[in-house]
């Protein structure tokens, strides 16, 4: 890969490739501010380890204030692996959503669509992430093989973990912190299921949820997901007006 020049002008909005990632972004706002988005979630509620059976969210949703509706989740006990239930709470008209300005983006730059090789491993193996709310602990997670590329003369082998078909990435570089979210970001990757070339366009690299709503737990970037350059390419920061913010102890978005 060569690296793009410092100011180098954003592609034009003519060129297909750029009036699809505007597209993209317009995408990104609809969803995240959706009823159901990002931004609409204002709590989750875990029952105790071991209750069961799941929680009734139409039992929930008749006791609801108008406007916020129940969804219920499932995960494994971060110990012993066991199901839990709990619920979500999803506001329409929540404080984010209604001093949510846009998310602020670097230009697109064509010079970070990448192309790596994705080498699909014999069975489904899981490697270990660590969330942003579990204390240090880890989850495992299906990695159905490598992502290999080489950034600026540095060799990659990447972990992306399936979500649903599709490969998503979970990766950190020197900007978070300085100017996009601090944790890291996502990238949703194009999973070639015998193998072979995927595109990997950092123009979509995005805010992952937790930087919307503190109600998210987001895995973290492992350590052979975190790159040595820059990449000013995707989302940088969720913006709020009027001095609102996220509550929580990772920074999440800027106010203006």
């Amino acid at each position: 890969m060569s690296l793009p020049s410092p100011g180098a002008p954003s592609a034009r909005s003519t060129d297909p490739a750029a009036a699809s990632w505007e597209d993209w972004r317009a995408r990104r706002i609809a969803s995240v501010t959706a009823p159901t988005g990002n931004l609409a979630l204002v709590e989750t509620r875990w029952l105790p380890s071991g209750t069961v059976p799941a929680p009734d969210p139409e039992a929930e949703q008749r006791n609801a204030p108008p406007g916020v509706r129940v969804t219920s989740l499932e995960r494994a006990d971060i110990l012993t692996g066991e199901p839990e239930f709990g619920l979500r709470f999803w506001d329409a008209e929540s404080p984010a959503i209604r001093h949510f300005s846009h998310i602020e983006t670097y230009d697109h730059d064509p010079a970070w669509v990448v192309r790596a090789t994705f080498t699909p491993v014999a069975t489904d193996r899981r490697i270990p992430f660590e969330y942003i709310r579990d204390n240090g602990g880890s989850r495992g997670l299906i990695v159905p093989g490598d992502i290999t590329l080489t950034l600026d003369g540095v060799d990659y082998t990447l972990a992306a973990f399936d979500d649903g078909g599709t490969l998503l990435l979970v990766f950190a570089d020197p900007t978070n912190g300085a100017g996009t979210y601090a944790s890291g970001r996502f990238l949703f990757v194009e999973r070639a299921p015998g193998g072979g070339t995927v595109t990997l366009d950092f123009n979509r690299a995005f805010v992952p949820p937790c930087g919307f709503s503190v109600q998210y737990n987001c895995p973290l970037p492992p350590p052979q997901n975190r790159l040595h350059l820059p990449v000013p390419a995707g989302e940088k920061l969720p913006v709020f007006l009027d001095g609102h913010t996220i509550d929580g102890s990772h920074p999440s978005g800027v106010s203006k």
